[in-house]
């Protein structure tokens, strides 16, 4: 009598899940002794050998003739895909829902350090919201559109998400899928941009063999994906303060610079540059002139900081002003609201 793979045991789910496992890392069959050191179940070789041969009764894994071990059948491995698949759906709605609750606070939080550091200073002043500059893979799916597309799921431990669709020369069967799934996946999760180097690249092609141009394909949206820096807030206040300075007063100029904080696609640019260099050791940098980022600042000087959540979570904070700025009070305006916001989304990160 078959069980339904909704209905098998937590402990059967997780002795097929190590079997898995160890065999995508060795690529070698698995037997009882190694399952009892890879789960946390505390079993006896003699009960993971009974659990083994209910799960190969039932077509999850197979005994190889040669080998006292099993391997994952295909339908072991699409069981496997399915059941990481629902677990990753299952951490992505969590992530959401937390960040649904946290995004009105968090905005206004945003909204009033930008404008108290206008205030305190009498410059134009900018905050990006936090975003994630040491992005890693954390799951690839393909799935079958029709017979001739296929749908890229690039997954990143930030939780972007990116979708490609790949077009197809020649349509793939199922199990070829499962098997450019569980390929991709066991070679690149856990990697950043610059851990996927030409080895990988070239490993991954040849594993793939004739499908070497799918796996082209997901390599090339994985490098957009974790280049991209989408849906980066920027919060500024202050701008008008720039009319205040007769030297930024010129009528083409302080409207273009007006501009530049009203449509913010430029101020993008500057907190991409402010969080690549980073201030070196202080987290701060400063523009003067033709130093400045942005084509409509080249009359400014801008100064920068930057916020460091740790585990690659930055954002900026900037000001913008003549060149006589009064440095030294901007300096200590930035330190200060630096170190009050690295503790304070800290601890809201923490919660």
């Amino acid at each position: 009598m078959q069980i339904p793979a909704e209905e098998l045991s937590e402990r059967k789910v997780k002795i097929l899940d190590a079997v898995i496992r160890n065999y995508l890392e060795t690529g070698e069959p698995v037997g009882s002794r190694t399952i009892s050191k890879y789960t946390d179940l505390n079993l006896s070789s003699a009960t993971i050998r009974n659990e083994m041969s209910d799960l190969e009764e039932l077509g999850y894994i197979v005994q190889p003739h040669t080998s006292a071990g099993r391997i994952p059948s295909d339908k072991g491995y699409r069981f496997y895909v399915d059941h990481l698949m629902k677990e990753k759906e299952r951490e992505v709605s969590e992530m959401k829902e937390l960040v649904i609750e946290k995004t009105e606070k968090m905005e206004q939080m945003f909204k009033q350090v930008a404008k108290l550091l206008a205030t305190n200073t009498n410059y134009a002043t900018l905050v990006s919201a936090p975003s994630y500059h040491m992005n890693k893979v954390k799951f690839i799916q393909l799935s079958a559109v029709n017979e001739n597309q296929l749908l890229a799921v690039i997954v990143m431990n930030s939780n972007m998400v990116k979708n490609q669709i790949i077009n197809l020369e020649e349509s793939l069967d199922n199990e070829m899928l499962l098997k450019l799934n569980i390929l991709l996946n066991s070679s690149l999760n856990g990697l950043s941009l610059q851990e996927i180097n030409l080895g990988t690249i070239a490993k991954l092609k040849e594993q793939a063999g004739i499908h070497s141009g799918i796996v082209g394909d997901v390599l090339d949206t994985l490098a957009q994906t974790l280049s991209e820096n989408e849906d980066l807030e920027i919060y500024t206040s202050g701008a008008t303060n720039i009319l205040k300075y007769p030297e930024l007063s010129d009528t083409e100029s302080v409207t273009n610079l007006l501009s530049t904080f009203e449509e913010k696609e430029e101020l993008q640019h500057l907190v991409n540059e402010s969080l690549l260099s980073d201030g070196e050791e202080t987290g701060i940098q400063v523009y003067i002139g033709d130093e400045a980022p942005v084509r409509t600042m080249k009359d400014c000087s801008i100064v920068t900081a930057t916020y460091d959540l740790g585990e690659g979570v930055k954002g900026t904070i900037g000001i913008v002003g003549p060149k006589r700025m009064d440095y030294e009070k901007v300096v200590t305006n930035l330190k200060t609201l630096k170190s009050q916001l690295d503790g304070i989304l800290k601890k809201s990160k923490d919660e």
